[in-house]
């Protein structure tokens, strides 16, 4: 009988990690199979990988998008802006009255004929998006501060659910858009008529809401429901610029409808065109009106 002790496996050899030439290491990155120390070491699904492969595995995993081509986040950010931006605007208001007077929408236009250097008409553009992050102050009659608590309740309300699901540059161009939207139309309709408020914009949003919820086969009638009520307080007591709430209206549809049945595989191009042409299209509304005004 054989007295030989059976022959054991060689231990394995250790390796200097590719990151650090001075540490040891027995383990190999699974995908490029360099050597690589615990502080390189990144748990994989298999093993363990190194921190080039982990970076250069992650430019390749794409990124989740919603059904309307917006990537999808955690934070409404664009939402708690917005709100934060409409906030400190009407505290400026509080502080300087004619913090109101420099930034409210005015077309240029009084009863007695043009007012020269002021205005819309005289190339204070600008008042046609900051008319739309001021508010009636409250000393304003029966409105007073519920027109900016009415306002920001409703962008709390639908921005968040708008800006997860259209994603944060599609919801950013329909709130803007609409609010310009409004207020041109109240500079082509009534230009003597001077207004603040985010009401264009968030009728844009109500219009968005509806085109959105049909898009996706959800029920509407809570914002349809909405929409009337507001319309009906629109058109019923005065001191209220039904331009602004019907322009905001209208561009906000037209926005969401482009946004919402985009053909998938054109989806971006037809999004993009879609904010151009309205861009473009109440930039040109803006310049006719204006020489109409001026010549």
């Amino acid at each position: 009988m054989s007295t030989d002790s059976p022959q054991q496996a060689p231990a394995p050899e250790a390796s200097m990690c590719y990151r650090h030439p001075d540490r040891e290491t027995y383990v190999r990155c699974t995908r490029c199979d360099r050597p690589i120390c615990p502080d390189c070491m990144r748990v994989a699904s298999v093993g363990h990988q190194c921190p080039e492969c982990v970076r250069d595995g992650n430019r390749t995993v794409r990124e989740a998008r919603t059904v309307f081509g917006g990537r999808v986040r955690a934070r409404p950010v664009v939402t708690l802006t917005l709100i934060g931006l409409n906030v400190l605007a009407y505290i400026g208001e509080l502080v300087s009255r004619p913090f109101v007077d420099r930034f409210e929408m005015v077309g240029g236009m009084t009863a007695h004929g043009r007012i020269p250097g002021f205005g819309v008409a005289d190339g204070e553009w600008y008042r046609l998006i900051t008319a739309a992050f001021l508010h009636m102050p409250m000393n304003a009659g029966s409105f007073g501060i519920t027109h900016i608590l009415f306002n920001m309740w409703a962008l709390w309300v639908l921005g968040p659910q708008l800006e997860n699901v259209l994603g944060r540059t599609r919801f950013t161009v329909l709130y803007v858009l609409s609010a310009v939207g409004g207020n041109v139309l109240l500079y082509l309709v009534d230009p003597q008529q001077p207004a603040v408020g985010a009401s264009g914009a968030i009728f844009g949003l109500f219009a968005a809401f509806f085109v959105v919820g049909r898009r996706l086969g959800v029920d509407t009638r809570g914002i349809v429901f909405l929409i009337v009520i507001n319309l009906m307080f629109t058109f019923t007591f005065s001191g209220i610029s039904w331009e602004g709430h019907v322009g905001g209206l209208v561009t906000g549809a037209v926005l969401a409808v482009a946004f919402a049945y985009a053909p998938r595989q054109r989806q971006k191009a037809v999004q993009v065109a879609a904010s151009t042409v309205v861009a473009v299209l109440l930039v040109v509304l803006t310049a006719a009106q204006t020489v109409a005004l001026t010549s």
